[in-house]
Parts: C-alpha cells; sequence; structure tokens
C-alpha cells in the first residue's frame, strides 16, 4: 500500500484535480501498478493550505483581457440571488488556460453557471451526483471538458473553472447562487468577494435590496481601504427599497497613481437592518408559499447556567490556548448579575474550577479569570469524562432547586482534537450525552482547527439542542469564539411555537424552537393551500423570564405578489425558494442523525427531489455543464464535504410538523358589563346601574400631570393616567389634553403595564417587556396578570381575573396641524375592589346616590338643564352627548348624560388637583 506523504507532489496535483470533486469518499485506485488508497480528509488541508499561499485571483490567465467584471445581488424579504459575471479575451499569441474563480459564502447553494466561449455556449443544470460524475466522465475521457472544484476557507467556498481556449477566444462566465440571510447580533450581512487580481473596465457592483415592511439601517462597507468609501453609492428609493453601487473607475481602482495592480482585493459588505412594528414578527406570502420571521429584542432576558467545558490537552498549547483564555476574559466579562457558572478544564484528566454552579459577582468572576489564565496545556483529550461531569454539576443545582426554573442551562465545550482518552469511540460518546442531558440543557460545540472531528462536535450538538462552529485557528479564533458566544448569550424567549390554522398551509418547515436568543431571528416556512380565505393567520406561543405569550400575525394572500410584480429588480421567487432552501438544509442535517440506514436513504431521497428541483448544488447533487453543440462537452461541480466532516451536515432540527390551529380566548369587549370610560380631553362618563344614569364631566388639567383613576390598596391595584396636550392651542386659545400613556400597577407583584401610543411596556423585577400596537397578542404574567392586545386597536389588562381595564388606541393624521394620538380608557363596573378604593373613577365603584329635578330648557335650546343633588351637594347640569369609541373607533356611539361643570366639582369627592400624583404607579394620598 503506497501512501498519499509518498506520492510525489504532481501526481497528487492530478489526482486531486480528477478526483477531488466532492470530499466524500475514500478513492481507491491504480498506480503504477499498485493500489493506492486517498484519504481526502487527510488530503484536504494541503489543498487549503495551497490556496492560501497562491494569489487568489477571480480571472487566472497571462495576456489576457479583461472587458468586465459584475456582480449584481437581489435581496427580497432576507433572500438573496447574486450573479456574478465576467466577460475575458485571450489577447495572446498562443492557446492557455483562464480560469474563471469566485469564493461565495459556505451555506449558499449555487443554482447554475453559464459560459460562453466563440459563440457556443454552455449551460448548466442540476443533477443527481453520481448520474453527473458518469456524464462527466465520458467527457473528460475525450478530452474535452476542464473541472470545477469547490475548497473550503473560513467563511466562504472557492467555486473555480478553467477552459482552454485558442488566442483570440472571447469567453463569457456567469455564476449563479442563491442563501438565505441569516440575522446575527441584529443585522444581515450580505458579502461579496471581490478580487479580480487587476484591473477592469468595466467593474460595477449593484446589491438591489427589498424589504417589505421597510429598511430601518443601511450601510456598505469594504475592506479594499477607507479611499473607496466614498464611491460608494447607497440610494433609498423608498423605505422599503435600496440600491446600493459600487462603479470604481480603472484609475480609482489602481492600487497608487502608476501602478497596473488592482487595489480591489477582499470583502464588500452590506449591513442592513428591517424595521419591527410587529410583536409577532412578519408573516409573508408569495408564489404560493409562506414565511414568517420572528425576532423580539424589548424582552428582559432569561437567566443562564453555564458550565464552560475547554480542551486542555497537549494540541493547545501555543496560538489556540492563548486566544481561548482571550476570549474567556470577555466572555466572563458578559455574565450578569442572575446568571450562575462554572469551569471545567480536561485533557486526560477532568479539573473542576467550582465543583458547583456558583452565582456571577466580580469575585467569583476575577477568580475564574485567574484559574483561566494559568492553566498550561498537556496530555491527552477525556472529552467524555468531562461532559460527563459538565451535565452532572446541571443535574446537581437543578436537582437542589439552586437555580432558576425559567433560566436556560447551557454547556460550552471548546476543543481542538478527537478523544485520545477514556473512552475514544465518537459514536458512544455521542450516545452517553444523549442519555444524560435533560430536555432543558443545551450543548454548544465550538471546534478549533482541523484537527477535531467537527461532524462528531455537530451531531453532540445538535441533538442536545444546540448547534456547532467551526473556529479557524489562524484567522482571528479569539474574536470568532466571542462572536459565537455573544450569538447565543442572551436567551430571551423558551419552549416558542408557530401554529397556522388546519387546513390552510402544508410542508411546513421546523416550526418549534427551543430557545429564542437576542439579535437573532426565528424563520418558518411553508406552502399554502388553496383556499377560499384571502388572509393567513399565524399564532405564535413562548415563554419568557416572567410572561407567557400568545402572539397572533397575519397576511393578506396576493398582496405582496402584486408588489413584486410591479419592481423590476425584486426577486418574486423568493417564498418558494426560501422555503426550498430551509427544508434541503433540514433534511441535510435529518441526515446526519438518521438512526438507521433505511432512514437515511428515505432522507437522501427527500433531499435530491427537492435539489434536482429548485437546482440546487448540494452535497448530494452535482452542476453539469454541457455544451449547446454534438458532440456535448460537460463540466461538473460538486458540492464538497467540509474537513474532517460528513457530506451531509447541517444544523439539527425535528422532522417538519403540522400544526392545528387554536385561536386565543381574546377578552370580548362586546361582553363588558357597561364600563366607566374615559376619552378625550380627557371626558369622563360614569355610568350609575342603578338608576340607568349617565353622569359626564372632563377635568381641565395640564399635559404632563397625572391623574389617579383607580386606587385600591386593599387589592393593591392602582390605575393612572399621563396627560398630553395637543400640536397648538385651537382657535380659542385652550391647549387641548388628552390620555398619553395609562399604566396599571398591581402593588403585590411588583408588576405594571404602561400603555402609550407608541407601545405596551410590562415591567416587573426582572425588567421590561415591551410590545407594539402592531400584532395581536396574549400575555400572562407569572402571577396572574393577563395582557391581551388587539393588533392597532385596545389592549385588555386583567388583574386576578377580579379587575379588567381596556384602554383604546386613537391615531389621528400624522401631519394633522392640532390633534395627537391619544388613549381612552374603559373600567367595568363589575371589577371587584376593596371597601378602600378611591380615585376619580374608583371611588363610583359605591354608586352614590343621585337625583335629579327641575329639568328645563336652557340657554341652548338644543341642550336641557336641570338640577342634580349628590353627595350632599346642588349642582346645575347640562343634558348633552358624549362618545364611546368601543364599538367604532372613527365615529364613536352617543351617549346621553348629564354634564357636571368645573372639572366635576360637587360630584367627585374632592378637587380635581387632589387626584393628581407624582408617578404613573403611584398610590392615591388625600391629605
Amino acid at each position: 500500500m503506497r501512501t498519499l506523504s509518498v506520492l510525489p507532489p504532481l501526481l497528487l496535483l492530478l489526482l486531486l484535480g480528477q478526483w477531488s470533486h466532492c470530499f466524500e469518499f475514500i478513492i481507491d485506485g491504480e498506480w503504477e501498478g499498485e493500489t493506492v488508497s486517498l484519504d481526502l480528509n487527510d488530503t484536504f488541508r494541503a489543498i487549503l493550505t495551497s490556496e492560501e499561499e497562491e494569489d487568489f485571483e477571480a480571472i487566472r490567465g497571462n495576456d489576457i483581457t479583461v472587458k468586465s467584471y459584475k456582480v449584481e445581488s437581489r435581496i427580497t424579504s432576507r433572500f438573496a440571488h447574486t450573479t456574478y459575471r465576467s466577460s475575458v479575451i485571450n489577447s495572446g499569441s498562443r492557446a492557455q488556460s483562464i480560469g474563471f474563480n469566485v469564493q461565495i459564502p459556505k451555506k449558499a447553494f449555487i443554482t447554475n453557471f453559464t459560459m460562453n466561449v466563440n459563440g457556443i455556449t454552455f449551460m448548466g443544470s442540476v443533477k443527481e451526483k453520481a448520474v453527473a460524475r458518469n456524464l462527466y466522465a465520458q467527457a473528460r475521457a475525450r478530452g474535452k471538458a476542464a473541472g470545477i472544484v469547490r475548497t473550503n476557507s473560513q467563511d466562504l467556498e472557492t467555486f473555480k473553472t478553467e477552459v482552454h481556449v485558442p488566442p483570440g477566444s472571447h469567453i463569457d462566465f456567469e455564476l449563479h447562487y442563491q442563501e438565505m440571510m441569516y440575522r446575527k447580533l441584529g443585522v444581515y450581512e450580505h458579502v461579496l468577494h471581490l478580487q479580480p487580481g487587476r484591473l477592469v473596465p468595466q467593474l460595477q457592483v449593484d446589491v438591489y435590496i427589498y424589504e417589505p415592511t421597510g429598511i430601518s439601517h443601511l450601510v456598505a462597507k469594504n475592506s479594499f481601504g477607507e479611499q473607496f468609501n466614498g464611491m460608494i453609492k447607497v440610494m433609498h428609493t423608498t423605505n422599503e427599497k435600496a440600491h446600493i453601487v459600487f462603479k470604481p473607475t480603472m484609475e480609482q481602482q489602481r492600487k497608487c497613481h502608476n501602478c497596473t495592480a488592482s487595489a480591489i482585493d477582499g470583502l464588500f459588505t452590506v449591513i442592513y437592518e428591517v424595521e419591527r412594528n410587529s410583536n409577532a414578527g412578519e408573516l409573508q406570502v408569495s408564489d404560493g408559499h409562506f414565511v414568517q420571521f420572528l425576532a423580539l429584542n424589548s424582552i428582559t432576558p432569561l437567566p443562564k447556567n453555564i458550565v464552560f467545558v475547554i480542551d486542555v490537552s497537549g494540541s493547545m498549547w501555543g496560538v489556540k490556548m492563548k486566544q481561548t483564555v482571550e476570549a474567556m476574559q470577555t466572555i466572563l466579562d458578559d455574565l450578569t448579575m442572575g446568571d450562575y457558572f462554572s469551569i471545567i478544564d480536561f485533557n486526560h484528566n477532568v479539573r473542576c474550577w467550582s465543583e458547583d454552579l456558583v452565582p456571577v459577582s466580580s469575585i467569583q468572576v476575577g477568580e475564574a479569570k485567574k484559574y483561566i489564565q494559568g492553566i498550561k496545556p498537556n496530555g491527552g483529550t477525556n472529552i467524555n469524562e468531562a461532559l460527563m461531569r459538565a451535565v452532572q454539576m446541571l443535574l446537581k443545582a437543578s436537582n437542589q432547586g439552586f437555580i432558576d426554573p425559567n433560566s436556560v442551562s447551557m454547556i460550552f465545550l471548546v476543543s481542538d482534537g478527537d478523544p485520545t482518552v477514556g473512552e475514544i469511540k465518537l459514536s458512544t460518546i455521542q450516545k452517553n450525552v444523549k442519555r444524560v442531558m435533560r430536555e432543558e440543557f443545551s450543548l454548544y460545540s465550538l471546534g478549533i482547527g482541523f484537527d477535531v472531528d467537527y461532524d462528531f462536535l455537530e451531531r453532540i450538538a445538535m441533538e442536545n439542542r444546540g448547534m456547532a462552529q467551526r473556529i479557524y485557528a489562524n484567522h482571528a479564533a479569539s474574536e470568532q469564539l466571542r462572536r459565537f458566544y455573544s450569538q447565543v448569550s442572551t436567551p430571551l424567549m423558551r419552549q416558542i411555537t408557530i401554529q397556522y390554522p388546519k387546513d390552510t398551509v402544508s410542508d411546513v418547515t421546523h416550526s418549534s424552537f427551543d430557545k429564542y436568543f437576542r439579535g437573532s431571528e426565528l424563520v418558518v416556512a411553508g406552502k399554502v393551500l388553496p383556499s377560499s380565505e384571502t388572509v393567513l393567520t399565524s399564532l405564535t406561543t413562548a415563554s419568557t423570564a416572567s410572561l407567557d405569550l400568545t402572539l397572533t400575525t397575519e397576511a393578506e394572500i396576493g398582496e405582496l405578489d402584486a408588489k413584486l410584480a410591479s419592481m423590476q429588480h425584486a426577486f418574486p421567487g423568493f417564498a418558494r425558494q426560501m422555503w426550498a432552501y430551509i427544508t434541503v438544509n433540514q433534511l441535510i442535517a435529518q441526515r446526519s442523525l438518521a438512526p438507521t440506514a433505511a432512514k437515511k436513504r428515505k432522507i437522501t431521497q427527500r433531499i435530491l427531489t427537492m435539489a434536482l428541483e429548485h437546482q440546487f448544488v448540494t452535497p448530494l447533487t452535482a452542476l453539469l455543464v454541457e455544451s449547446d453543440g454534438e458532440p456535448r462537452e460537460r463540466i461538473l461541480a460538486d458540492s464538497p464535504k467540509d474537513p474532517k466532516q460528513g457530506c451531509c451536515s447541517g444544523i439539527a432540527v425535528p422532522n417538519p410538523v403540522q400544526l392545528v390551529y387554536s385561536p386565543p380566548p381574546w377578552v370580548q369587549i362586546t361582553t363588558m358589563p357597561p364600563p366607566q370610560p374615559v376619552e378625550n380631553d380627557p371626558h369622563f362618563i360614569i355610568h350609575l346601574p342603578r338608576i340607568q344614569m349617565d353622569v359626564c364631566f372632563n377635568i381641565d388639567s395640564k399635559p404632563g400631570h397625572i391623574l389617579n383613576l383607580v386606587s385600591d390598596p386593599g387589592t393593591g391595584v392602582v390605575v393612572n393616567g399621563q396627560l398630553v396636550g395637543s400640536k397648538r392651542p385651537r382657535g380659542s386659545g385652550k391647549t387641548s389634553t388628552y390620555f398619553g400613556a395609562i399604566s396599571v400597577y398591581h402593588q403585590p407583584g411588583g408588576i405594571s403595564v404602561t400603555a402609550s401610543t407608541e407601545r405596551i411596556t410590562v415591567s416587573d423585577s426582572r425588567g421590561n417587556h415591551s410590545f407594539t400596537w402592531a400584532a395581536t397578542a396574549n400575555i400572562t404574567q407569572s402571577d396572574g396578570m393577563k395582557i391581551a392586545i388587539v393588533k392597532d386597536s385596545h389592549v385588555t389588562i386583567s388583574v386576578n381575573a377580579n379587575i379588567r381595564v381596556m384602554v383604546l388606541l386613537h391615531r389621528v393624521w400624522k401631519k394633522h396641524p392640532i390633534n395627537v394620538d391619544y388613549l381612552g380608557i374603559y373600567i367595568p363596573n363589575d371589577n371587584q375592589y376593596s371597601p378602600l378604593v378611591d380615585g376619580l373613577i374608583g371611588q363610583f365603584s359605591t354608586e352614590p346616590e343621585v337625583r335629579v329635578s327641575n329639568v328645563h330648557q336652557g340657554a341652548d335650546p338644543l341642550k336641557q338643564e336641570a338640577t342634580m343633588e349628590v353627595k350632599g351637594n346642588r349642582l346645575s347640569v347640562t343634558r348633552g352627548w358624549q362618545k364611546d369609541y368601543r364599538q367604532d373607533r372613527n365615529r364613536g356611539s352617543d351617549v346621553y348624560c348629564w354634564f357636571v361643570h368645573n372639572s366635576g366639582k360637587g360630584f367627585i369627592d374632592y378637587h380635581y388637583t387632589s387626584y393628581i400624583v407624582p408617578h404613573l404607579d403611584s398610590f392615591l394620598q388625600i391629605a
């Protein structure tokens, strides 16, 4: 047996050129009559090193003229279709090989490649890998085509092709790929690699973005140099659309004034974020498919329990350990009060900085840093025992009740090698970890370098509700470690499920999620079934640190398609392709975890079917490029596996689940007893049920004042409202006042719900949770308080099912010269207060004795006047109309009532100024 290490370098390159189209199998072949065994897992690093040592050029060849190099990306709703085009002429005096190379994101799927050589067009088509290889082998046997290889780097893969052409030949290259934009740390990044290696007369980049909800933040940057920033044009054609253009002249491309080399060498990055006006995310329907995005930020983080498990074997010596220690210093500083943590380091032995989880404090963090800095790598690698100890530590803390039941428990494993001590069989370690891990624990694996079996780290992470990431030792490993931790360091929600009405959707991607982290995004896609419905609805349930959420969102079917049809640079098929992209990736992940060969074959067939239908180059398919003439010439593009990784890898997700819709039990306004409403200026309407009479009065206070509406020390409930003023006085010179914020505070639970015209904020001992008016939501607080938000309409706040308050939202024309948005408040008569209740409305929980007499015609012939006897006072009152806006928010319903003048003087217990309180959660204090 002759091994790879003794093969002559020239033969090695030839073999790689012939066989490295998919780094999936051990390939056996013949060399000088001897059997040669090539393990491409071992040879890959040589390829990667070779790629790093040579200068990457988008266009390769001597004595060639590059006429143009253009890149265009169309991003629609976070899904990008990117095209690289270049036009080249062999201007030399002899035939030569001309290469076209493109570095593309690792998670992208190539969808097509075409090449026109002297009028002969090569068209690409995706085929099953075995079929494509056979056809390609036939072409190679005739010496008709060159190969295409994709290799690996940190975040990019290199698409490479070469074509041998005679002098004077004209070649046009065109590559297409698609990718989903993943939200990380609060933004989306679209990265294009520009490195033509020479000056190009026509070099241009166009990125078109369309986000239906609007673009809130957009910036374009490059790694070529600051001098190019001024050449990037960022144009917002509308709030939803943007166009980024980069078009440097040949003079601007030069490295220096007299240089012939190009300074365009590196990454062109577009970073953006979308408008988020809805609590329940965005539901978009297009082309018979739907996509839902969910990202909440204004939620109090869940507390964390973290065990850091760090490999300190001999292979970690040097830069790896130095950068791991550096990253851990920052990570430990990022822990927050309320978190618990510990550190386990392992080589052939396993050691614990602390045998138990400890609460985060400056002292504990400082001690942990000292411990990390003192680590000296040596010895072997005992991963199995280290992970068992980490799980035992979490189990002990959980069983003894030391940790919050609403907290998130995580294990972070950092390793650079395979196990060499203790249990070394990877499948056994995988089973051991899965057996002892509880459902509420998650494992995150970080593999440093290429010696580690990344496929194994990824499997154990996916099986245990986590994820894995390769850390590249020679590419700022410390920053990579910190960035990965930042992405999962702030859990906001857990046990998230997104459901759709029965018989409205099918083929739904993974729709139940273990956790949601700040700055990320949950995405669900599926097919929309034909029906008579014009609106698709979804229901999302989740738990936070102290809330149970039910969020409802909806989308009109056909509305988005009409918009996309009118746009020149949008991607009309985005929803269909995004659904396929997510589904294929989830199937690839399931395939890597398939328990049986039969299950694996079944999943493989599903991947092949979808990849062929949607023309994705996956680990199971290849791109066959054929000429349109006879005899056909063929070129092959395969998708390889990552080094030390199985051919099919990805993010772990269960089978897509079809869920049944169950509408939330919203509080129905029509079932509420006659309320005590308060509307603009503010107008109070007090309903007296015993005598079936309504009494009205205004409070003529000032903007900024906070009025106490209900103050009940017995139940611990207080309801206050803060006034805002109109933009300017009306013709009379009087500034109208309205309620701009209403707060319901429950003292026993320390919980307040504040509704403003912008949002609804729930505050408790853990922090603030913020929701907009743009989506229907049902929120249950841990002490029984419930908040039901109806989109752009009203919010109902219930305390222990005994006290309810409804706040109604009034929107006005934004450019109205006087009026502002304001709130109305409706409080039912049947609220169960204690005998201690008071406040402008609360005082009427006990109906006063009211007698109206001497009804007569007033000065205004349309209004009657009378005398009212109440609380020992004789008041002059006027018959008039007020509005109840619960049923009709635009016109309102007329309420016929007796109006008490002078801010309710004589009808309310004290002067109205006695009801002014200092804060939104203040109880009424009457001297």
